[in-house]
């Protein structure tokens, strides 16, 4: 069966020719306005999906190795040791770098 309708923004209004004579279908402003969110979040979801598989592609490629490891950093110029236990010199240290502004 083919259907031949002339949609009407204005009215809010779809015609078509049927076997009686001409089908009018109407609707409200309100009717109308939710169907217009409910198709915008709809394409902002197909969006979304798209751009989440773009960036999961991205992000694996871009990820590091987890078999590469680091053991320790390397000492920059300037960098003072402080102890932590001020009584236990000994113990444990932190590097502080001398070389940050006052900010």
């Amino acid at each position: 069966m083919k259907f031949m309708d002339i949609p009407n923004y204005t009215y809010l209004k779809l015609k078509m020719s049927g076997p009686g004579g001409v089908i009018t279908i109407g609707t409200s402003f309100q009717r109308a306005y939710e169907c217009e969110v409910e198709c915008c979040d709809h394409s902002t979801t197909i969006i979304a999906s798209r751009e989440l598989v773009a960036i999961r592609k991205e992000v694996v490629e871009e990820s590091p190795d987890p078999k590469w490891s680091v053991g320790s950093f390397e000492l920059v110029e300037g960098a003072k040791e402080v102890p932590i236990d001020l009584s236990c010199p000994e113990g444990k240290v932190v590097r502080i770098g001398t070389m940050l502004s006052s900010k």
